[in-house]
């Protein structure tokens, strides 16, 4: 009895491995191609990742070149353009052929989904054999909506060496923008205050609506660009965005006039967050415009109020995460502990970014004022040690942030497969942007200095007109929005115009120094506008034709007489230092004594307990000067 009860334990565990081995043996060849296919992914995107870290590691070792050889014809940025494009070209034509399978799909009869409505998800029900081949069932796999295809037969390789254009909006320009507001010296923007705001403000709305008008007059002789006058306005906003980083990192090499050089930063920093306004203020435009070819005076307000909205508001969110993350580092102990000091420093700057994309607002100009006030504010609170840590990390995080855009506009160029070639377009294209810079430079400029007591030189204007390179910001907008034809012709123009104004601008922005005879070489330190929002300044030798004596010290009179400067001065140091930082005069000597049990709250000990702070004319820490290079 026994030895029949083991023959049947027997032979009932081998017939429980034969099942279990017919249905593994069943399901393995889907889990081997599945195997094969992740691994394949996984190459082509470490290939992916290697060739970008691989650009910017040449770029680095050219600029340690360019350094030792005092080269100063080529900027970093316009180097990792021209790598860009050679790589990308290599990807295009001489990597494998492998090509990525396909099904065409078309969509039920009867269904309402077209181009101008096509579906986020598309489901595809395939049969699929079980362990008995007479037997099947059905699966279905989801794919994801990419945008219209124009090469079906497109190479991997090719395929995952373009972005999602989230990741630039989301992930890389936000350490950009904040970089650009948090090592702005504040000193010699405020005494520019009103001029770099006109730019900013009047100016790109200006560029926005010159470019657009030119574009439509000449595209209405090239019917077949179907080109509305919304498209023209939608290009002139993204190429309105401005970014000199190439002549800003030459003004600190050469050591410019720092009024110059502030005009030049605070124009660029101020024109990026205009540029998403007016870009948003169209959208919404062709969405309130229900005709869509007719120009609506209610849409037109609509729109003009909501830029005003998105902005103030974006604006507002900004300051307030800055003003918050200032009250934490003030009343916690957070110092003793600079390693997590540093990271909600950092966690709360990126956000105010975050806040601003959820409420459906922009990003990009919350995180820029948060920038401006942790700066102003929160630097102050923090302990030597997250003071050094956080300037380092985001010129860090911007250096090699720029210079892989600007890598990537070359890459894509010939990797990425939603361009639209149009010699007539793009040649267009290139005069709007150069009549409408010129356009608003030289007249705002005229107007500004019948109220300036420190003039405007007209070889200050032509520089600044000069310094209207596009980069990071038009192209992150261009690439954002690929859908329609148009926008791809969009995208084309707007890399382009990077690529030559980048090189070719940057490249002769010396000569044109020389040329203009602008005063460089001022040694003070004290009157230099120390800028680390660009990537660390080449130490470029100063040509023998652009040497000049440094000029006598400029009378700050002007400057303290500004109104808007002074109002803002008196409050801040009454108010807002003595509220954000451990600044003195404390609340307790500077509100109302019915105030006093408030301002006893607010005051902390530090306040009580130590004396007048080494600030600088604006109330401000002083903050080291980095430079790794």
């Amino acid at each position: 009895m026994a030895v029949n009860m083991e023959k049947v334990g027997v032979m009932f565990a081998g017939a429980i491995v034969s099942f279990l081995a017919s249905v593994c043996w069943a399901s393995a060849p889907m889990d081997i191609k599945m195997d094969e296919k992740a691994r394949s992914i996984h190459r082509i995107d470490t290939v992916n990742i290697l060739v970008y870290t691989s650009l910017l590691i040449l770029t680095v070792c050219i600029i340690w070149l360019f350094k030792r050889r005092r080269a100063r014809f080529l900027h970093e940025t316009g180097l990792a353009i021209i790598f860009g494009l050679i790589v990308g070209a290599i990807v295009r034509y001489a990597s494998d052929e492998t090509e990525m399978s396909h099904v065409r799909v078309l969509p039920v009869r009867g269904s309402n989904y077209s181009d101008a409505y096509p579906p986020d998800n598309v489901f595809v029900l395939l049969e699929i054999a079980k362990t008995d081949a007479n037997h099947k069932e059905n699966k279905t796999y989801a794919y994801n909506f990419q945008g219209e295809v124009t090469d079906v037969e497109s190479k991997k390789l090719n395929q995952k060496a373009t972005f999602d254009p989230e990741i630039f909006f989301n992930i890389i320009l936000p350490p950009i923008i904040f970089n650009a507001g948090y090592s702005l010296k504040r000193k010699f923007f405020f005494r520019n205050l009103g001029t770099i705001m006109t730019y900013a403000f009047v100016g790109t709305t200006i560029s926005c609506f010159v470019v657009g008008v030119i574009l439509y007059s000449f595209l209405l002789l090239m019917p077949h660009l179907e080109f509305t006058f919304n498209n023209c306005l939608y290009f002139g906003a993204i190429i309105s965005a401005t970014d000199p980083v190439t002549v800003l990192a030459i003004f600190h090499d050469l050591h410019v006039d720092v009024n110059l050089y502030a005009l030049v930063f605070g124009e660029s920093i101020l024109n990026d967050a205009v540029a998403i306004g007016l870009v948003s203020a169209i959208s919404s435009y062709e969405e309130n415009n229900n005709e869509g070819k007719e120009f609506e005076v209610t849409a037109a307000f609509k729109a003009f109020g909501n830029f005003v909205y998105i902005f103030l508001c974006s604006f507002i969110i900004g300051s307030l995460t800055g003003c918050v993350t200032a009250l934490m580092t003030k009343f916690t102990k957070l110092c003793d502990f600079p390693l997590l000091e540093s990271c909600l420093f950092v966690l709360m700057s990126y956000t105010s970014f975050l806040i601003a994309e959820a409420l459906d607002l922009t990003g990009i100009v919350a995180v820029l004022f948060c920038g401006i006030c942790q700066a102003h504010y929160t630097y102050n609170n923090l302990s030597v040690e997250s003071r050094l840590r956080t300037k380092q990390l985001f010129e860090l995080l911007n250096f090699l942030a720029e210079n892989f855009i600007f890598s990537y506009i070359g890459v894509s160029m010939f990797t990425y497969k939603k361009h639209r070639w149009d010699a007539g377009f793009i040649l267009v294209a290139f005069l709007a942007i150069a009549v409408g810079r010129a356009v608003y430079i030289y007249p705002l400029t005229f107007l500004l200095n019948l109220g300036r007591t420190n003039k405007i030189p007209i070889a200050f204007q032509h520089v600044l007109f000069f310094s209207g390179l596009r980069g990071a910001m038009a192209f992150a907008l261009a690439i954002r929005n690929t859908l329609s034809e148009q926008r791809h012709l969009i995208l084309t123009a707007t890399s382009l115009i990077a690529i030559v104004t980048v090189i070719v601008c940057g490249g002769c922005t010396t000569q044109l120094l020389a040329w203009l005879s602008i005063p460089v070489g001022i040694e003070e330190e004290h009157e230099m506008l120390q800028f680390t929002g660009v990537r660390p300044a080449q130490q470029v030798q100063t040509p023998p034709e652009l040497r000049s004596p440094p000029p006598q010290p400029e009378s700050k009179t002007p400057y303290e007489k500004a109104w808007l400067v002074r109002k803002w001065y008196n409050f801040d140091v009454k108010f807002m230092k003595p509220l954000l930082t451990h600044s003195r005069p404390t609340l307790l000597d500077t509100l109302p004594k019915c105030c006093l049990p408030v301002a006893h709250v607010l005051t902390s000990t530090e306040q009580l307990m130590q004396g007048s702070a080494n600030m600088n004319v604006f109330g401000d820490a002083e903050q080291p000067q980095t430079n790794f290079m």
